[in-house]
This record gives C-alpha cells, structure tokens and sequence, in this order.
C-alpha cells in the first residue's frame, strides 16, 4: 500500500506525520469496528495510547501511536493512503477547514504546475515550506483572482502541513487525478459535519442547471458555443456551480469565508472556467453588484428572519415588492432576478411554503403580471435538506423591455408521481416504493414539461403531472401557487380494475397470514423433547450458557464489518442497503456516492444485518433479492460460519427485547446498540436450526402482515379517490 513519503532525517522545522491526532471515530473507521469497540479497547487493554489531546468527552489520540498499537495486536495490516490523509485533515492544528484549503493549494498547484512540482516535492521540508508560498502566490491569483477568498498561506502556517501536502499530492496520483481526490476528502469533510452545512444533492443540483442553462449535451466537435456566465449567490459548497456543464465564468458567493474559499477550490480543480468567488452576505454586502448572469443557481437558506429586513427596506432589487420580514426566499428570487441579464434564467430551491404563504402574495402576484415567474415544479420528498418535506423549484425569466407577459404559468407536480408511489400505492414494478427516489424519471418529466414549454409558451397537459395555467386564474386572493391545488389526480381509466386486483392480493395475502399464523405457545417443560431448557429465556440461558457476539468473533464463528463505506464503481451500479430498509423490511433503495475508488462491504446469502441506531429490534437475514447489494451506514453485518452457527438462530436471539437492552448505550441523545455485547445462547447447531426455522417462520409471518397492511391501505385510499372523482359507483 502507497505512504505518505517518510521525512528525511535532515529535515527540521516541520511537524512529522506522527503528530496528526485522530479521534475515538476515526481509530473506528481505520480498524473497520465501531465506536463502541474502541471504548472498549481502552478500558481492557492498559497499553492502548493515552489520549493526546481534545476534551475528556471527546479526546483525540496520536495517529502514529494508534497505528502502531493496531498493528500489534493484529487489528490493522496497514493503513490505506486515504485514510492517513484524512485523519491528517481530521487531526490538524488549524481545524480540518484550514487543512483542507491547504491541501486543496497544494493540488492546485499539482494540477497547474504540474512539471513543477516533482521538483518542489524533493526539497527538505523546511526548504519546501519556505518556496511554497510564492508558488501558490502566482497560481492562486492566476486562477482565482486578486479579490479571491484564498488567502495565500504563509510558510509558518504551512510547517504543520507539509506531511498532509505530500500526502494529498500522492493521494491525487493514486485515485488519477486532483479531482476526485479533493473530492473525497471534501466530502469526508462535510460529511463529518452534517449539521454545519446545507448541501444540495446531486439530483436536484443537476436537474437546476439544465433548467438555467438548457445545456445536456456536450459542445459541437468544432467547439462552437456560447460561454455562459452562470451565478449562485448562496455557494455553499458549490454543488450547483459544478453541476453546470460546460461554463465559460462561475460566480459565487457565501457568508462563510472557508466555505467560500473550498468552493472556489472545488471549482479550480473541476473545469477550467472562470472561476470568481467571494465571501460574504450577498443581501447585505453583493460581491457582483453589476453582474449580468445569463443564469441563477440558488438554495437560499430557509426560513431566515435575520436576512437584513430593517437596513435594505430601501434596496432598488425590491423591484416586484419589499419582503415581509418573513419572506426571506423571496427576497433571494428577486436578488437573482437582479443579478440576470434580460433574458437570463434563475432557478430557486423554496420551501413549499413560499408558494402559498399569506405575507408574500403580492410579491407572487407581481412576478407573475410581469412575467417573471415562469414555472413552479413541486419535487419529490427526499429531494434535497430538509428531507421530510416535497420541495418547489421556481423558474424565473427576467423580463426583456417591449416583450408581453406570457399568458400562463407552467405547474409541474413530481411529488408522488416519480417516488414510485400511484394512485394504488403500487410502484411500476409492482411491489411497494414509497421510498424510492426516480431521478431518472424525475428529470425526464420536468425538462419535457419545460422544453416544450418554454418554446411554445404552452404545454398539453398530463393530468396529475404538469399543466399550464392561466396566469389570471391563478391572481385571486391567495395567489396559491402550489401545483397540488391546480393539478388534481389523474382519473385513471383502469381506475376499478386497479382497485378489484388489490382487493384480489389483499384477500390473497390474508389468507396466507391465516395460514401463517404461529400455533398456541406451549411451555417448553411441557412440551418435551429438544433442549427443553425452561419456558423463559432466564431459564434458558442459565441451562445452555451464554455467548455474546464478540466473544463468537473473536473464536471465528462469525466475523464482522461495518458499513457506510465504498464508492461507486465505474461500471454497473450498486444498491446499498440503508438502515431505514431494515427496519422497513423493504429491498435496498440507497446508492453509493463517488469518490475515488473504495470497496464496499458487499452483503452475501445468510449474512445477518443489525441496525446500530434506534434502539428497535430489527434484525434481517439477507436473502436472494438482497445479495451483491453494499452495506449502508449505521448497519453492523455479522457472517456467520455456517458450520457453527445457524443465521436465523442468530438474527432471532439478537432481536429479542431484553436482549438488545441489555447492549444499548442511552449516554447520547441517540440509543446506540453495541453488537458485541448482543448474547446468544451456546446450543448444538441441530438445535440452532430448529429455533431457527421458528424464527423463519416468524419472519415470513411478519413481512406477510405488512403486506397485508400495506394492500389494506392502498385499496381504503383507493376507494376515497374513486368515490371522489366519480371512477367508482357508490
């Protein structure tokens, strides 16, 4: 495995890699075990490291020592390049921010000066942190500008990085390429810090700049085409800039100053633009006050009273009204509206509440007279933070002088259509989705409904899924402009014969649970025969004894892995199983993020999957449908050895209440289940198998009663609607 480059033992000046510090989470993710493992490594093993810095809640350790400490007791070979790297940006002396910007400079210069940094990398480390700051002097202001948020650090700062510096460097020819190595390591950054930052996801993100810019094909060969500048005055983490394909200028801007300064990393190391951007409140303080943006990407932070109402109540952007103080996302539609050139298209991330709040309809009214408002697509739940809520995308057009208003407003609803969810509850495979997210289809739907629409300035309606509505039916008291109020469900045809094959499975799928159904329960010291070991599990684990998982993992009757690790591959994709499959009992519905290339925990026929968080008693045994499919997050996957333990025996004694209280932590906010400590009674594997087949059973009688909960839901629901719309007699 590649390493860091070790220091040359003239070297001074320069703090060595032994110096990165690494918390109790990241020691867990080097050995592929979980928190809880790592607690108990402390309090057992008097050798483990002494903590060498944080807090007595949450100290943090020497990498240096930690790996030398796993190696010797035999819990880690070596430790991936990428690892290393991250707990050197996890552990810096600056915070993981300043790290990062470091790091991300030092592939800027990789990536630009590519000839010269092989020279620069054999310098001695107090030579090369003496020349590396006029070296990213001239490539940062050559790249980014003057004005730009990436301060050019100095060599006292960088003494701490140099191990990370080279780090990153050989990280960028591993993974091939600067890219995809800032990436990772940004991405393990904000995921690390989820409630830090509002991203937007990769979906929606690049279905709002296809909207904006109306490019999803590449240029012609001859590289022919008009290089738009495109702007997001609320950057974050620059995911919408990045999703445009094909920019000639990208302008951003955002109120924190590091964030800002690793968005516009981001950008440098992703296309070749230009790249401007700035930090900063763009209300407050617009760092492109005479912008003319062909387009506006936007998702303006929700719900903000403290948005600079009683200073700019003057503002010449109010140009279709002052917002009331709490119409913070209007006053973002009309700033990006400010910054268009005539012409140009905005397209905004609002909360559905914006559509229809009472304090904004005047403003709503007016962008609708004058033709600014053009469309209003209701997306999925899921879509995009915050989760539990179908979010809107408003397509703004600024007004060209002379042009007449168009005549209606283009509606499009993708809120249940695309989550695999109709009318019946049933998704187009037949099974029930309601958690599944279509993106393809979601995509196809909205850029159909909008193409045709923004060419012809109508579109044929498709009922229950977009229409275009008369702008004067809509300028009524309320200015509503929600599409569920204007797009009622489709009437469909096969409405009745729908319903009659869910009554047809529900009366199927009832029979079957009768049948199903367990026998009365017997005590077992009536019952005779087997191991007849007492009508309690007291009783029985005081005739068998007791095991616990970790004392079986450790003798190699199982073995055990943590998921939430793994990219994407290149060629077909993979489905990850989410904790919320488990405990819906549901097949697996996640997708791996990309990144350089990492394997994931793959699931196998048999193997036993544990939700770590919640503290429920969902257990599952992975069968056919669910085989190839990676480990998700917050899951811990036990492989038995089919010669000692039984999987059903296993997921059954694991799921039992007592038991999994017996192995929660309730210190945090969140239950947390250790599954080492889980304890399982030590039976023959002949009388594993014959509880085993009982929890099968139960199992089977289980999913058959969600099933049925299910189809009972569907067909009720379905009978409201048709009765409704009149698609079924009373």
């Amino acid at each position: 495995m590649s390493q860091v480059p070790e220091e040359s033992a003239g070297d001074t000046g320069a703090t060595d890699a032994g110096s990165a510090e690494v918390t109790a989470a990241g020691i867990a993710r080097l050995a592929g075990v979980g928190r809880a493992a790592v607690s108990n490594w402390r309090r057992r093993h008097p050798d483990f490291p002494k903590p060498v810095g944080g807090t007595e809640t949450s100290p943090s350790f020497s990498l240096a020592e930690v790996e030398r400490w796993l190696r010797d007791q035999g819990k880690l070979a070596e430790v991936p390049l990428r690892e290393r790297v991250w707990q050197q940006i996890a552990g810096h002396p600056a915070g993981a921010a300043t790290a990062l910007v470091h790091a991300g400079c030092a592939l800027l210069l990789v990536r630009d000066r590519s000839a010269a940094w092989p020279a620069l990398a054999a310098l001695p480390d107090e030579r090369l942190t003496g020349v590396l700051p006029v070296a990213l002097e001239e490539t940062l202001t050559e790249r980014l500008g003057p004005e730009r948020p990436v301060l050019t650090p100095t060599a006292a700062a960088l003494s701490a990085s140099v191990p990370l510096l080279r780090g990153v460097a050989e990280l960028a020819a591993e993974t091939g390429g600067v890219r995809p190595a800032f990436e990772f390591l940004l991405g393990r950054h904000l995921d690390a810090n989820p409630r830090q930052y509002t991203l937007t996801p990769p979906g929606p993100a690049s279905l709002m700049a296809a909207l904006a810019t109306g490019r999803t094909e590449p240029p012609a060969p001859d590289g022919t085409r008009t290089p738009l500048t495109v702007l997001d005055p609320a950057a974050g983490a620059g995911g919408l800039l990045g999703a445009v394909e094909w920019p000639g200028a990208v302008c951003g801007q955002d109120a924190d100053h590091d964030l800002a300064a690793l968005t516009a990393l981001r950008l440098a190391l992703s296309t070749d633009a230009d790249i401007r951007v700035r930090s900063g409140d763009s209300l407050r303080a617009d760092a492109f006050p005479a912008l003319a943006a062909d387009a506006v990407l936007c998702h303006p932070p929700f719900n903000e009273r403290n948005w600079g109402h009683d200073e700019l109540a003057y503002d010449p952007r109010w140009e279709y009204g002052f917002p009331a103080r709490t119409e913070s996302e209007l006053a973002w539609v009309q700033h990006a509206l400010a910054r268009l050139r005539p012409g140009g298209t905005a397209v905004l991330l609002m909360p559905p509440a914006a559509a229809s709040r009472r304090s904004g309809r005047r403003i709503r009214a007016d962008l609708l007279r004058r033709g600014a408002l053009r469309a209003v697509v209701a997306l999925p739940a899921g879509a995009a933070p915050p989760y539990g809520i179908p979010l809107h995308l408003w397509v703004l057009r600024k007004p060209v002088a002379g042009e007449r208003p168009p005549a209606e407003l283009l509606l499009v609803d993708t809120a249940s259509e695309h989550t695999g969810q109709g009318r019946d509850g049933q998704g187009r495979d037949g099974r029930d989705s309601r958690d599944r997210l279509d993106w393809p289809a979601v995509h196809a739907a909205v850029l159909d409904a909008w193409t045709a629409f923004d060419r012809d300035g109508t579109v044929v309606a498709t009922p229950g899924e977009s229409r275009a509505v008369p702008v004067i039916e809509l300028l009524d008291d309320d200015v509503d402009l929600a599409p569920a109020r204007h797009l009622p469900p489709p009437a469909a045809a096969e409405g009745v014969t729908q319903l009659a094959l869910v009554r047809e499975r529900l009366a199927a799928t009832l029979h079957r649970t009768r049948e199903l159904t367990p026998p009365p329960v017997t005590d077992p010291a009536t019952a005779g025969g087997g191991a007849a070991v007492g009508g309690t599990a007291g009783r029985l684990t005081a005739t068998a004894g007791t095991t616990t998982v970790g004392e079986l993992a450790r003798a190699g009757a199982l073995t055990l892995h943590a998921g939430g690790t793994g990219t994407a591959p290149a060629g077909a994709p993979v489905a990850v199983l989410t904790d919320h499959d488990v405990l819906a009992a549901q097949p697996p519905t996640g997708t791996l993020p990309d990144g350089p290339p990492e394997e994931p925990v793959l699931l196998a026929v048999g193997d036993v999957v544990v939700p770590v968080l919640g503290g429920g008693a969902a257990v599952r045994v992975v069968g056919a449908p669910a085989e190839g499919a990676a480990l998700g997050r917050n899951l811990q996957l036990l492989r038995p050895d089919p010669a000692t333990l039984d999987p059903w025996f296993l997921a059954g004694f694991l799921r039992a209440t007592a038991n999994t209280r017996q192995a929660s932590s309730y210190a945090s906010t969140a239950t947390r289940l250790d599954v080492r400590r889980l304890q399982l009674p030590r039976l023959p594997l002949a009388e594993q198998r014959r509880y085993g087949e009982r929890f099968r059973a139960l199992a089977e009688f289980e999913e058959t009663l969600r099933q049925a909960s299910r189809l009972g839901e569907q067909l009720v629901q379905g009978l409201y609607d048709g009765l409704a719309d009149g698609t079924v007699a009373p």
